[in-house]
């Protein structure tokens, strides 16, 4: 009776919103593993550029090398860093209003100047940052950033990139002061079943 029980409440249990068409890659890096669920039916078009770049192994040797806020609350950047060697070319953009997916913890998003710039580097939220979807209402650039998967394993390894330490003097205009001092190297990224 207590082991049926036991069963019960462990099937009651909230499970990650992971669908079963989502794609898991694995980010070795220098500070452990991260796992993501890349969503290529919600987000296709953001989704397929990301895999693309995955496995064309264009991440590889690659750094996480930006982290703003502190703790359980902020986000890890890498990808090329603008490379030519590394780009495809930019992606149309998916706003999170046309997707239905969130800047929630452990959401994947990709870094952008304009609407449409998209290329290789993305980032990792820790936190619910709902001022990065998407905001129709709002005046000027409005589309927010396209959120495209979720880390599944290794949460822990996005926050110990965040709370690295970061250089004063790196990066330049509000980049200045979030550079990390030792880059994290993405020593391979690759879909794992």
């Amino acid at each position: 009776m207590i082991r049926a029980l036991l069963l019960l409440l462990v099937a009651l249990l909230p499970l990650p919103a992971i669908a079963q068409d989502d794609v898991r890659v694995a980010l070795d890096t220098t500070a452990g593993r991260i796992v993501v669920a890349v969503h290529a039916e919600k987000a296709p078009i953001t989704a397929a550029n990301f895999l693309a770049y995955v496995d064309g192994k264009r991440l590889d040797g690659t750094n996480f090398y930006r982290g703003v806020g502190a703790a359980d609350y902020g986000f890890v950047q890498g990808g090329a860093q603008n490379d030519p060697k590394r780009l495809l070319p930019p992606i149309k953009h998916e706003p999170t209003t046309l997707t239905g997916l969130t800047h929630d913890d452990g959401a994947l998003s990709m870094a952008r100047y304009a609407p449409g710039s998209a290329t290789a580097d993305f980032f990792i939220v820790l936190g619910k940052m709902p001022g990065m979807d998407a905001h129709p209402e709002a005046a000027g650039d409005n589309q927010g950033f396209a959120v495209f998967a979720h880390v599944v394993e290794g949460l822990d390894v996005v926050k110990a990139i965040l709370t690295a330490p970061k250089s004063a003097t790196a990066g330049e205009g509000v980049m200045k002061g979030q550079m990390l001092e030792t880059p994290v190297k993405i020593l391979t990224a690759r879909r794992v079943p």
